[in-house]
């Protein structure tokens, strides 16, 4: 059963997991090319105790590095569910990066914030055990960031965090937290500051010279120059509300950073290279 979404890597091929199935029947990843060519390129549980983790119920990110990235809500070698965080090559080889404590299971996949770390949440551990927001380096360096209150910020994070382009991370709880409450399902929405600074970022990730592009941001009013890896827009256009600047690629750009300077002179940069294409 896959519940997570596809993921296109850097290979033009798609990959995803399955919650179940595999060699032994606890979870796979698997690659499917636009041909409909289907390989499983790893069955979890593969390792004594199951420390590799089982049943992968979110989707894949590939982060910077080319390598894909994701969580499991289970495993044998702890008693309550325990979930892992991992990293696997494009041809397969996963590294188990960390194994969460018993009952925390992250039911979500990760994003890669502009710090180059990855983020993610669990539905129940943390210092209250109704879940938790979590930071995690790509050499495993893991560290708890949040830990949901009952009755105070909500419980149980389902759903994948984000982060937007004022640098914040946004997301949302499933219930909260109140037993007591007939509004113990209603849930929350929440931010969380780590300090990381505001960012730009485009609606698409490519395009050739003379392509129209859209570039999101926070307090873009009097921007007074847009650059694709150092080239200059021709001319660009600020919405009215200051979140979004139209423009199109420059003659003369190459892939690499946008960069949006604004009115004040600071400098605000996109948070993935922007591909320009023949």
């Amino acid at each position: 059963m896959p519940w997570g979404g596809l993921l296109q890597a850097s290979d033009g091929n798609f990959y995803g997991t399955t919650e179940e199935g595999g060699a032994r029947g606890d979870g796979t990843i698997f690659r499917v090319t636009p041909g409909g060519e289907f390989t499983t390129i790893y069955s979890f549980c593969a390792q004594p105790n199951c420390t590799d983790g089982a049943s992968p119920f979110a989707g894949l990110i590939q982060a910077t590095d080319g390598n894909l990235y994701g969580t499991t809500v289970a495993g044998r070698a702890c008693s309550g569910g325990c979930g892992t965080i991992f990293k696997i090559t494009l041809d397969g080889t996963l590294t188990t990066l960390h194994t969460l404590p018993d009952g925390a299971s992250p039911q979500a996949g990760l994003i890669q914030a502009t710090d180059g770390n990855f983020y993610g949440t669990t539905i129940l551990g943390g210092a209250h055990h109704r879940g938790s927001i979590f930071r995690i380096t790509s050499a495993g360096k893991f560290t708890t960031l949040h830990s949901f209150q009952p009755k105070t910020d909500g419980m149980q994070p389902y759903g994948t965090i984000m982060q937007a382009t004022d640098g914040n991370f946004y997301g949302t709880t499933y219930g909260d937290g109140d037993i007591n409450s007939s509004k113990k399902y209603f849930g929350t929405v929440y931010r969380l500051s780590t300090g990381l600074a505001p960012f730009v970022t485009t609606l698409t990730p490519s395009g050739s010279v003379g392509a129209s592009v859209t570039i999101l941001g926070t307090n873009l009013a009097g921007a007074t120059a847009v650059t694709f890896n150092g080239t200059p827009a021709a001319s660009f256009t600020v919405n009215a509300t200051g979140s979004a600047i139209s423009t199109t690629v420059p003659s003369g750009a190459t892939t690499g950073s946008i960069q949006v300077t604004l009115s004040g002179g600071g400098t605000l940069s996109s948070n993935l290279p922007f591909q320009v294409t023949p």
